[in-house]
């Protein structure tokens, strides 16, 4: 019983392998590989044997290779200051991408910053920064990277459907599939008449999964 309802959390947080992860999140599958054994991203579904990523999990390697990445003039930001500006929310269960009440930013030496809801901006070390007119919100930086709910126009992805994986819109037939069937021989047009779409729906399944794997 307790295996059955662990699976259907599973299920309701999305549930992806670490090829997967690493392909819908962006991040190289080596690095999700090893921000998971040193713990900066820890796979919250399964961490151990076969490790499993939850939606969540996805959004926040997202944000943590964002963070670690050089922007133009702006260095990238120190991994202690990663760690530690995820201590401070994601590890305490807060949303960053739902809860108004905190926000990451990231000023122009790269410096992270966790402002709270008080309208108070202090770096993760808890010095306290009066102008940040030049600084970077995280989510606004990520709003512009492919979406992680509305890929492409017809593609769409939600964690309690099919464990959080691709699928066309109004439908259950997940992305993934029809890419199989593509690898296996079928042209798009076979594929759409098997399932009933319409062809353009299937050739930009299909060039979503390609894009993926590329």
């Amino acid at each position: 019983m307790n295996n059955a309802i662990d699976n259907f959390e599973a299920s309701a947080r999305g549930c992806y392998s670490a090829a997967r992860a690493a392909a819908l999140s962006g991040v190289p599958k080596s690095t999700v590989y090893y921000w998971a054994r040193q713990g900066v991203v820890v796979p919250s579904v399964s961490p151990v044997r076969e490790k499993l990523w939850s939606y969540q999990d996805l959004l926040t390697l997202r944000a943590v290779h964002w963070l670690r990445q050089r922007k133009g003039c702006q260095p990238a930001s120190p991994m202690r200051e990663v760690r530690m500006a995820l201590a401070q929310t994601v590890d305490q269960g807060l949303d960053l991408w739902n809860d108004d009440s905190v926000m990451i930013r990231v000023d122009l030496a790269g410096r992270i910053f966790v402002d709270r809801s008080d309208g108070s901006h202090r770096t993760v070390d808890g010095q306290a920064a009066w102008d940040m007119g030049d600084a970077i919100d995280l989510l606004d930086a990520m709003a512009t990277r492919p979406g992680l709910v509305r890929p492409t126009q017809h593609v769409r992805i939600a964690p309690a459907r099919l464990s959080g994986e691709p699928f066309l819109i109004d439908t259950r037939i997940g992305t993934q599939g029809l890419a199989a069937l593509a690898a296996d021989g079928y042209d798009a047009g076979l594929i759409a008449g098997l399932y009933g779409l319409p062809l353009g729906q299937v050739e930009e399944a299909l060039e979503y999964e390609w894009a993926l794997a590329a």
